[in-house]
């Protein structure tokens, strides 16, 4: 299976952003990648006096990433975007995957939300505009299952644990991970659920200045089983494509049987 990680600096104009991001898929497609992973907020990333409206499953959104896997005959991982929630004043930070026919294959709400208060330095809280999640969500990519996480969910290990027991051999994730942090954790993070889970690990991320006190890390990669980093994305927007060898991650299931090995129950 080839795989295409797009990075992307999404900013206020949605319209811009969403051109960027069909044309990254069309890339990824003309290298011959069978799957794509678009970052977090691919659409829209800026001040949130400026968001979109919030759109159902079906909406805008989702008619645009549709039809470029349909036209490109690749399964399109499409980042995330603001999905209407049942609560007026939050929206889901959610993911859609679309299959080679361009139809809707799984939809993952991000489960973990950034809240954070330190006094006299720092308070935010996500949960207070995006509504959590409560489903994990693994689908079929032709015969190869894959776990769909979102950005802050990264940090919490017993969330891939669950996707690998339920069959994932892939593991996504769609961010925007934040500089300051991305320099010390990103690449840390991303590999040790690639061990621990043995599972290849897409991430697409954001970069760059995106409005006023935020800017994204980058550095999208593709990570197999062992922990090794395939391919890493060079500070731009741009895209990064790497083969994954299913034959190695069941030898390495094998060889290392820790899935198999475990006590615990997730």
């Amino acid at each position: 299976m080839r795989v295409a990680v797009c990075q992307l600096n999404s900013r206020e104009d949605r319209s811009a952003n969403l051109a960027t991001a069909r044309g990254l898929l069309d890339r990824a497609a003309a290298a011959g990648a069978d799957l794509a992973l678009l970052p977090e907020y691919v659409d829209y990333l800026g001040r949130s006096a400026g968001e979109p409206k919030p759109e159902a499953v079906d909406g805008e959104f989702a008619s645009f990433f549709a039809e470029a896997a349909r036209q490109l005959g690749m399964w399109v991982f499409a980042g995330s975007f603001h999905e209407a929630s049942a609560d007026p004043r939050r929206t889901h930070n959610t993911s859609l995957v679309f299959n080679r026919a361009g139809e809707l294959a799984a939809v993952y709400r991000k489960i973990h939300l950034y809240d954070v208060e330190i006094p006299g330095r720092v308070s935010y809280h996500e949960s207070r505009t995006v509504a959590p999640g409560a489903e994990t969500t693994v689908v079929d990519v032709e015969g190869v299952g894959v776990g769909l996480s979102i950005c802050y969910d990264l940090r919490f290990p017993e969330l891939y644990r669950k996707l690998a027991v339920a069959g994932a051999q892939v593991l996504v994730v769609p961010a925007a991970f934040m500089l300051h942090t991305g320099r010390d954790h990103w690449e840390v993070l991303l590999r040790a659920r690639a061990i621990e889970n043995q599972c290849y690990v897409l991430a697409a991320g954001q970069i760059g200045d995106h409005e006023p006190g935020r800017t994204c890390f980058g550095r999208s990669m593709v990570i197999d089983p062992w922990g090794t980093v395939l391919a890493q994305a060079p500070d731009t927007v741009g895209v990064t494509v790497a083969d994954l060898d299913l034959d190695r991650l069941a030898t390495i299931r094998a060889e290392l049987p820790s899935l198999a090995n475990r006590r615990l129950p997730v």
